[in-house]
């Protein structure tokens, strides 16, 4: 009897250890689409915050912030480089969706830009170029320009 009930505990030990990794991983793929509904929305405005402007403009943070803490109720800090010292240090060949992706754009070494990994090398965020949109994170520019990514989930 001692036996079963141990090996019973065991098992029920397991299954809560795993629990908060499949709700990381789910609760990543639900921010990544969510952030995938904006695709094309707000013109990019530097300060902006799409719920102080009629979700007419954003920037890069307050994107990642409606995403986040708006749609999903996480209560994520409003500047890219203050988003960048939350959650904890992940390698870009981990990423997994939903993780914060972090870029220099004016190489003056300081955190200026932030986006949201969505899976198979892309991201989405708000920039002037592309409104909300999605980009290549394993080439091109951004590649020149990617420092870090947190995880946040």
């Amino acid at each position: 009897m001692k036996r079963i009930t141990l090996l019973g505990l065991m098992c029920l030990l397991s299954v809560m250890l795993a629990v908060p990794q499949a709700s990381a991983a789910a609760s990543g793929t639900r921010i990544a689409a969510t952030a995938k509904t904006y695709l094309g929305d707000f013109k990019y405005k530097f300060g902006a915050e799409p719920w102080n402007s009629r979700y007419k403009y954003s920037d890069c943070s307050s994107f990642v912030q409606l995403v986040f803490n708006k749609r999903h109720g996480y209560h994520l800090p409003r500047t890219s480089r203050s988003q960048a010292k939350k959650g904890k240090y992940v390698s870009k060949s981990n990423l997994k969706k939903g993780d914060l992706v972090f870029f220099d754009t004016n190489d003056d070494g300081k955190i200026n830009h932030v986006g949201i990994y969505i899976g198979n090398g892309d991201f989405i965020h708000s920039s002037p170029v592309n409104r909300v949109g999605k980009s290549d994170l394993s080439s091109g520019w951004w590649k020149k320009h990617y420092v870090t990514a947190r995880r946040v989930l």
